[in-house]
């Protein structure tokens, strides 16, 4: 199985049950069936934590925290080295920051992206991008 990384669109379509839910809950059951974890960079993590509580409150947060992080998903660290991908990408793309860190974990981890998010439309080239939402 190939490693999958989720961008804070994917996580969050997990959560709400918005369109491309099917695909977060496949590759979440694969990443579970090979005994290996799906990944989020830290800063996608906090994007789906700053949504969440926004549109749903803390307490809701907490609660589904915990079952987020008993899914088979590993939140990545920003280190130097992500960063220094993620600035890279910055410095060529126009995208959020967050999503140039979910970029990189896909670049230096050799993953697909899962997302909906049409500004990744910019590195498909870079990155295999797993697209949620129909064209």
């Amino acid at each position: 199985m190939r490693t999958s990384v989720l961008d804070s669109y994917a996580l969050l379509a997990y959560l709400f049950g918005e369109e491309g839910k099917d695909k977060v809950v496949a590759v979440l059951e694969r990443a579970a069936e090979a005994g290996k974890s799906t990944l989020i960079a830290a800063p996608n993590w906090a994007e789906v934590r700053y949504q969440v509580e926004r549109k749903a409150g803390a307490s809701k947060w907490d609660m589904l925290s915990e079952k987020l992080l008993a899914l088979p998903l590993e939140v990545v660290p920003a280190d130097r080295a992500l960063a220094e991908i993620a600035g890279s990408v910055k410095a060529r793309h126009r995208m959020s920051l967050a999503d140039c860190f979910a970029v990189a974990l896909a670049k230096d981890r050799k993953a697909e992206l899962y997302t909906g998010d049409p500004e990744f439309t910019q590195v498909e080239g870079e990155v295999k991008i797993v697209w949620l939402r129909k064209s």
